[in-house]
This record gives structure tokens, C-alpha cells and sequence, in this order.
């Protein structure tokens, strides 16, 4: 299920930019591989939290050699210079670690623990919409209101102060191949 949300912003202003995380508390019902790129000390650490790979030099080579099957790389800011040289590799499909998205941190566990919950991260869109998957059909409709609120309290809590008439234009909820059924913004409540 995704949800879209028209705001009132203009995003080409640096200041109107509305981007953040938020943790779903039902998840997104997808399995999410991660990737950490970490110091040996910290893998231990990395492989209790969940984590799917675990390394450093062994899978910086594996990835110049054109391997990506991961959905999420988490890495600590002390490997960041080697990370740096796969960013031709990993900007383009949006693997790059970055901090404003937690996936450089030195507390790797907690963010491959947050990862694996169902963390996403939103960013309005040149044309000022929130496109973000809130869930899959087949959850019960309560976990996809909860996941929906959640969404819509962070994007709200996140209004730039130089965002001027109404926020929050239209919301649309759709199912990923069915025509987008409109939601009121009166009924929305938080």
C-alpha cells in the first residue's frame, strides 16, 4: 500500500525541503537485506542485530566488482573514506550510507535493529509530493492506519516555517497497480 501526499511547498527552495525518517510500528512487511561495512570489532555486533552481510574489504571488492543485492548499507564513520570510492556505484541506486539517514553511526546494531523494524525514509519529490509504502495489502487494516498516522505526524511535525498557505493539499492511499482512492483532510486524525 503507498500513500501520497501533495504539500504546499516549493522543494527547489532549500528552505521548503521536507525529508525524514520514520520508524512504521508495523513495518513494511518487506525483508530488508543489510549490508554493514564495519571495523572487525563491530561485527559481532552487526550478525546479533540481524544483520545479512557483514564485512569491510572483502565486500568493498565485491561491490566494485558490481555486486549490489542488498536494500540497506550501514557503515561507521571511521570506514566512511573507503566507502566513499563506491559512490559511483552505490549513489546512483540509493545504497549510499549517509548520516542525516542513520546509516552511518558508530551504534551499528541499533541501526540494523531500526532498519529491519521497517525504518523508512520520505523526501518530497520535484513536484512537491511524499510518495512512501506504508505496508502490503494483506495487513489488517488497523496496522495500515497506524503505520499512515505515523507517517502523517512526522511529515507534519516536519512543516518548514517558510511554507506559506495551506500544508497539506491532498492525500491519496493506493494498492501499487490500482487508481489512488482520495482521503479527506478533515477525517485525518492524529
Amino acid at each position: 500500500m503507498d500513500i501520497d501526499i501533495r504539500l504546499g511547498v516549493d522543494p527547489r527552495k532549500a528552505n521548503q525541503m521536507v525529508r525524514g525518517i520514520v520508524t512504521l510500528p508495523h513495518g513494511t512487511g518487506k525483508t530488508v537485506r543489510v549490508l554493514v561495512l564495519c571495523t572487525p570489532d563491530k561485527e559481532q555486533e552487526a550478525l546479533d542485530a540481524g544483520a545479512d552481510f557483514v564485512g569491510l574489504d572483502d565486500y568493498i571488492k565485491k561491490i566494485k566488482e558490481g555486486w549490489t543485492d542488498v536494500d540497506v548499507v550501514i557503515t561507521m564513520p571511521s570506514v566512511m573514506p573507503k566507502v566513499g570510492a563506491l559512490g559511483k556505484i552505490l549513489g546512483p541506486r540509493g545504497l549510499m550510507p549517509n548520516p542525516k539517514t542513520g546509516t552511518v553511526t558508530m551504534e551499528v546494531g541499533k541501526a540494523v535493529q531500526e532498519v529491519k523494524a521497517g525504518k523508512i525514509d520520505f523526501k518530497v519529490d520535484k513536484f512537491g509530493i511524499v510518495h512512501a509504502g506504508i505496508g502490503k495489502v494483506s495487513f489488517e487494516a488497523e496496522k495500515l492506519v497506524d503505520n499512515a498516522r505515523e507517517l502523517l505526524q512526522s511529515i507534519i511535525k516536519l512543516k518548514p516555517a517558510s511554507a506559506k498557505g495551506t500544508y497539506m493539499k491532498s492525500v491519496f492511499i493506493s494498492s501499487t497497480m490500482s487508481p489512488g482512492i482520495r482521503i479527506d483532510q478533515k477525517s485525518i486524525t492524529l
